[in-house]
């Protein structure tokens, strides 16, 4: 028989909590992510499960087959994001004839283009690798470090992550950052490797 309860507390670093039935406020639930199936993301405190009762080795109940409930996406927001990220897939072949133009122009280091492409395939792994995690339940990669790779010059290969594993592209959250983080790449770029600076400081007086 399954229960619904709330998950009432979480040690995300331990990977246990507790779980409140609305039916028995009064007693709380032993969990560990072991327990917990179909697991996409890591569990929030205050999230709502179904579970079966089961026993520790000690005789205590404790939540088993812990599951989130089954909530179907709604089509149209998926078709929109699906829209939206093909639309941004446009940047990476106009910042490649960017690139192509600003090296014709001023002779940009040859190791340049290498280190995007390192670090968009190095972004690309790190994303596919955080996405099956997140499937497995296993421990996540801070979203600190998809944006350090992806300002450090790998939003390319973020983005087409985000495009082609359907990771990290529904959080609006994390969108609007990731975008901060590939106007400061591509403004750093226009800044070290083109007059641009230049160009600046003298309309500056400097």
């Amino acid at each position: 028989m399954r229960h619904t309860g709330i998950l009432i507390q979480w040690d995300d670093s331990k990977g246990y909590g507790f779980v409140r039935s609305p039916s028995a406020p009064d007693a709380k639930l032993f969990v560990h992510i072991r327990d917990f199936e179909l697991l996409t993301q890591r569990p929030q405190q205050g999230e709502t499960f179904s579970y079966e009762l089961g026993v520790d080795g000690q005789g205590k109940r404790r939540a088993v087959r812990v599951r989130r409930p089954r909530v179907a996406p709604a089509a149209p927001a998926r078709h929109s994001s699906a829209s939206a990220g093909s639309g941004g897939l446009l940047l990476i072949p106009g910042f490649a004839a960017a690139y192509l133009s600003c090296h014709l122009l001023w002779g940009l280091p040859p190791a340049l283009w290498g280190a995007y492409m390192a670090l968009s395939l190095a972004t690309f792994i790190v994303y596919a690798g955080d996405k099956r995690a997140a499937r497995l339940g296993h421990w996540r990669v801070r979203e600190g470090t998809l944006h350090g790779l992806a300002v450090a010059g790998g939003w390319p290969g973020a983005l087409l992550a985000q495009q082609l594993l359907r990771h990290k592209s529904s959080k609006p959250a994390f969108r609007r950052q990731f975008w901060w983080t590939v106007l400061g790449n591509v403004l750093g770029f226009a800044l070290l490797f083109t007059p641009l600076f230049s160009l600046l400081r003298r309309l500056a007086g400097l």
